[in-house]
């Protein structure tokens, strides 16, 4: 996990009850990632929607602009304890993305499968609820430590649930293990339960 050089802290006393417990809010937004960051081209940037659908579809950028592109204005917090509040995340809704394909009634579950190898599940009613695959944010284009040109935003779990450099969505009946999941990160990532790590891992 590369950490950035520095992190500027909001004032304790302004941090308000949308900090979640053991979190800090940040005036910048970090970027941490694991491993190298890939190097993508909007020509060749491809995102396939897979496992239990009606309809299997890969979709090339062109087409993903030609989708419908909403607003989402949500709070981010990382595992490492940061926070940054009012992130205004544009580009299309996971729901918006699913009906392409149409998942099966007995897909329970998503993994987010990204460039460069990286993995990580979650429950599809969440992502159908409140996911965005977000090209920008606050405006402008995220950057590429931040998952340029998409990342799937699921602003309720921890950071690492949304996956950077997204490229495949696969629909499992049964909840796997992604990447940080496997590795000893909790697989349910409440930030308001500091569901950080197994409890096996942090007693």
């Amino acid at each position: 996990m590369k950490r950035p050089d520095q992190i500027r802290q909001v004032p304790e006393h302004l941090q308000g009850d949308r900090t979640p417990p053991g979190q800090f809010l940040t005036e910048k937004f970090p970027i941490l990632t694991y491993g190298e960051t890939p190097k993508l081209d909007l020509s060749t940037w491809q995102m396939k929607m897979y496992g239990l659908v009606e309809n299997e579809v890969v979709i090339n950028w062109a087409e993903f602009l030609e989708l419908q592109w909403e607003k989402v204005t949500a709070d981010f917090h990382c595992v490492t304890q940061w926070s940054h509040l009012d992130n205004m995340w544009e580009g299309v809704l996971f729901s918006t993305v699913a009906a392409l394909c149409k998942p099966t009634s007995n897909a329970k579950f998503v993994m987010a499968h990204c460039y460069g190898g990286y993995t990580t599940n979650l429950p599809l009613d969440l992502c159908m609820s409140e996911g965005i695959l977000a090209h920008k944010r606050d405006g402008e284009p995220i950057g590429e430590g931040n998952g340029w040109p998409l990342r799937l935003v699921v602003p309720s779990k921890y950071a690492w649930k949304s996956a950077k450099w997204i490229n495949g969505i696969e629909f499992m009946e049964n909840d796997e293990l992604g990447f940080w999941e496997r590795n000893g990160y909790n697989n349910n990532a409440d930030p308001w339960k500091e569901e950080r790590f197994w409890s096996s891992l942090s007693s």
